[in-house]
């Protein structure tokens, strides 16, 4: 069983190996270096190892997904399986129905679509066909990503496609540090559903919406094809990998960053500030008091 020393020690490896800022890997690794020799660490418990490290990884460097993470069922720590999180992935949105939670055809012909997670592009794309199918008619469309935690670049890039008239939009673009390469992302040129065009969307956000919900409210509002509305969202913008640190412990690495092609940057510690400003509880009911103003 590693001791303390040597769970943080692994940890800041990982980090100081992959952090998309080496310049910020370094200052992080002579932080928390130093509170380990100060003995900070030495008397904590697994979570609350976990929830200290995080807590000075993200005094040092705001990164929302700059973390330490304890989980109650183990895990292997092969690195032969890292792999093997991408397959979690793609299980637990299988289980949750891509990401898709509900729709619901409202008043005034506005269709109201409920995400909860952001699928992958491909096993996904069924699934997000299928939700836009039955939005496909209607007059208005409120996406309702205020209890949506993440998800896939790629699944963002898809459900933004449908908002976009053809495949010459370019949404944004994520570098990767560890080959220092920048992939663009655009709007698909084929869908397995006709395309939202020439009405209007409305993204619902909350303190809860991150990463790859933000990166759909973001790359709409930027690109001004869609209105948000509730609260400022959580704030996390980097791509990241997770590396297993003992059976129970994994640290989580920001290895890329994502950049808007209209704002040149992204919402990374800030999050994505709505249009229109409401608490979460009264999103839905602004948004469609809004929507059917507009048809009026």
């Amino acid at each position: 069983m590693p001791t303390n020393a040597e769970i943080v020690g692994l940890a800041l490896d990982r980090i100081t190996a992959g952090y998309v800022f080496p310049q910020r890997a370094v200052e992080i690794n002579g932080a928390i270096r130093s509170r380990l020799a100060a003995g900070a660490y030495n008397t904590l418990s697994g979570p609350a190892l976990c929830a200290a490290v995080t807590a000075h990884l993200q005094e040092v460097c705001p990164d929302k997904h700059l973390r330490l993470l304890w989980q109650d069922e183990p895990q292997s720590t092969d690195p032969a399986d890292e792999d093997d999180g991408r397959a979690v992935f793609l299980a637990l949105l299988r289980a949750e129905n891509q990401g898709v939670r509900r729709f619901e055809h409202l008043e005034g012909n506005v269709g109201h679509l409920d995400i909860r997670r952001i699928a992958d592009a491909g096993e996904g794309a069924r699934a997000i066909g299928a939700a836009m199918e039955l939005v496909a008619r209607t007059s208005a469309l409120i996406l309702d990503l205020r209890e949506c935690r993440g998800g896939s670049p790629e699944g963002a890039a898809m459900w933004c496609s449908y908002f976009f008239p053809d495949d010459q939009v370019h949404l944004n673009d994520i570098y990767e540090r560890s080959t220092g390469s920048t992939r663009q992302y655009w709007t698909a040129s084929h869908l397995p559903a006709p395309r939202y065009l020439e009405r209007p969307v409305y993204v619902l956000t909350s303190a809860i919406t991150f990463s790859g919900g933000e990166d759909v409210a973001y790359t709409l509002q930027a690109h001004g094809r869609a209105v948000l509305v509730g609260e400022t969202t959580h704030g996390g913008a980097h791509p990241t990998a997770r590396h297993p640190v003992t059976e129970h412990i994994t640290v989580t690495v920001p290895t890329a960053r994502t950049i808007s092609t209209v704002t040149g940057t992204n919402w990374e510690g800030v999050g994505v500030v709505p249009d229109l400003a409401t608490t979460s509880e009264q999103a839905l009911e602004t948004a469609h008091k809004d929507a059917l103003r507009r048809a009026a």
